[in-house]
């Protein structure tokens, strides 16, 4: 940057400077003195630091000090500095604006000064102060984007330009899937970690002219003026592809896809609590209807949205009555070579207080999501084991599958449960597998395995559902230690005509059994799938609607138990 500069010996700062170095060591605020004649300004060192400045003595600061300004407030810093030197109309200058410090952060500060005149009433000096404004105010403590907020000022400004220029454009509301799991697998502050570095990607994938804001939790949003349907998609394609593998801090492993809610102004709502209720409802639905997916907004969706919230209400009261209205229906799994009934996987159905059958992905996430699978697992759990064992009477070495959630597994009481269960019944452990769905298992390994090592120690089989659907499922594989892996349908709807997914599914087959894992293909619907699985892939059972669809338990006894 060269040497630093001199006061010029005409300048009025050489009069002050004394008094300006006396301050400077006495506060802790940012201090100015600018001599309005020649434009030279006297800056407090810590001004300089914080904010990489050339030097405490500056020949033009505006020069050095504008590119640092946000682009959205460098309008106003100008219009207030014009106001002030050019017109005159102005002796204070009172403004809070952004500013990028040495870190490379931006942070709000507010900026205060006052113009003086000389004898003959032309303005001399310009001095005040500049203080950082609580990183509370303006901006998230955890991320250092601009929180929830400055997310609502943004919306609303939006909105005025709308009213002013007649273009809409588009909010977007992104939520993690599963942050909760890996909050509570590692902890608080290992979530903080997460949800800085996680922010700091969406920020990089966005279009420069977006900002991302923190909103509440493990939420962020966006505003797109001007944005249409195809971008909107574009970005959540972009951000969902950067969540697609396994992330890594300080050596600890976690996976969080993303999902997120869009809606479109004016047409979704002319108002920022409606336009963010409508979000929020979209983003929602997109958790409840699988995650990592993006959902638009509609009035058929909110009204869906509503219908969810109720249903929430009506699933507490079916919980809080016994899980009255739940029952379950079995799915049969076969021996893949003799196609010998082996057993079935117990699948949980709700009917709700007005007699409709709700599909168990509307009703599930619910239930996960409000921890009530945890008492209506254990309800689950029972009546699978009861119903095995009064149906090994017929097939004496009949298993049941039971798909056991992440929060029934961190729930301290429900290995003892199932011991008591199996005693209760006189079951063998032997003949229950817990299936753990792939998507939901975080990347504690030694959390897991130890939870599935307490199962097994007790004689219960372990088998990881879905295998294949997520997307670090090797990893998942070479960590879990499991008994059964199930694969998932995905896999097998075009094996009669890709190389690559028969050879996916031979070598995974082929993997599994060389350390001692079964395999268990889903969705099989055709015979010439069937056959290729069999005679090429080798596997061990088969479960599909080739050999039969969930059904209730008596449609169940009549097709398959009582054939003979």
């Amino acid at each position: 940057m060269g040497q630093p500069l001199k006061i010029p010996s005409n300048s009025i700062l050489r009069r002050f400077k004394f008094y300006f170095d006396l301050l400077k060591k006495t506060s802790d605020s940012y201090l100015f003195t600018t001599d309005m004649q020649n434009g030279t300004v006297l800056l407090s060192p810590n001004l300089v630091a914080d904010f990489s400045l050339p030097g405490e003595t500056l020949p033009d600061f505006d020069k050095v000090w504008m590119p640092r300004i946000h682009p959205e407030d460098r309008s106003e810093y100008e219009k207030s500095m014009k106001a002030l030197i050019v017109e005159k109309s102005l002796h204070e200058h009172d403004l809070e604006y952004r500013v990028k410090d040495n870190k490379g952060d931006y942070c709000w500060i507010r900026c205060r000064g006052r113009i003086s005149n000389d004898a003959s009433g032309r303005p001399s000096l310009f001095a005040g102060t500049m203080v950082r404004l609580g990183q509370r105010t303006k901006v998230d403590s955890i991320t250092g984007l601009f929180n929830k907020y400055q997310f609502e000022q943004a919306v609303k400004s939006a909105l005025g330009r709308y009213h002013e220029t007649g273009t809409g454009g588009a909010l977007m509301v992104f939520g993690l899937d599963n942050f909760k799991i890996v909050n509570e697998t590692y902890n608080r502050s290992f979530g903080d970690q997460v949800l800085k570095m996680l922010a700091r990607r969406i920020e990089n994938i966005l279009p420069p002219m977006l900002t991302l804001y923190k909103l509440d939790g493990d939420e962020f949003g966006l505003v797109y003026p001007g944005g249409t349907e195809e971008q909107l998609s574009e970005i959540f394609s972009s951000v969902q592809k950067c969540m697609m593998r396994p992330q890594e801090i300080d050596g600890k492993m976690f996976f969080c896809t993303i999902s997120a809610g869009t809606v479109f102004y004016p047409q979704a709502g002319k108002d920022y609590l409606v336009l963010h209720k409508h979000a929020e409802a979209a983003l929602d639905l997109a958790k409840q209807s699988g995650k990592n997916k993006n959902c638009l907004f509609s009035k058929a969706q909110y009204n869906r949205w509503v219908r969810s919230i109720s249903m929430r209400d009506d699933l507490r009261d079916s919980v809080e009555q016994g899980c009255r209205g739940f029952s379950l229906f079995f799915q049969p799994q076969v021996s893949a070579r003799g196609q010998k009934l082996i057993g079935a996987e117990a699948l949980l159905r709700w009917m709700n207080p007005k007699g409709r059958m709700v599909a168990p992905m509307e009703f599930i996430p619910i239930l996960e999501d409000t921890k009530m699978i945890i008492p209506v697992g254990k309800w689950v759990f029972e009546e699978a084991v009861k119903i095995c064992k009064e149906w090994q009477k017929k097939v004496p070495k009949f298993c049941v599958s039971v798909n056991v959630s992440y929060e029934q597994i961190k729930d301290g009481t429900f290995k003892e449960f199932v011991g008591q269960c199996a005693a209760k019944y006189d079951i063998a452990p032997q003949s229950v597998v817990l299936e753990l769905t792939e998507s939901s298992i975080v990347a504690d390994w030694s959390f897991v395995n130890r939870q599935f090592d307490d199962f097994r120690q007790q004689g219960f089989r372990i088998a990881m559902d879905d295998f294949g659907t997520g997307y670090s499922s090797l990893v998942y594989l070479k960590n879990l230690s499991c008994d059964i892996v199930k694969i998932d349908r995905e896999f097998v709807k075009n094996i009669l005509n890709n190389d690559f997914d028969r050879h996916i599914v031979e070598y995974t087959v082929e993997l599994c059994h060389s350390v001692g894992m079964r395999t268990c293909i889903e969705g099989v619907e055709e015979v010439e799938e069937y056959d290729l699985l069999t005679n090429i892939c080798k596997a061990d059972s088969i479960q599909g609607y080739l050999f039969g669809h969930p059904e209730s338990v008596p449609v169940f006894e009549k097709q398959f138990l009582e054939q003979g």
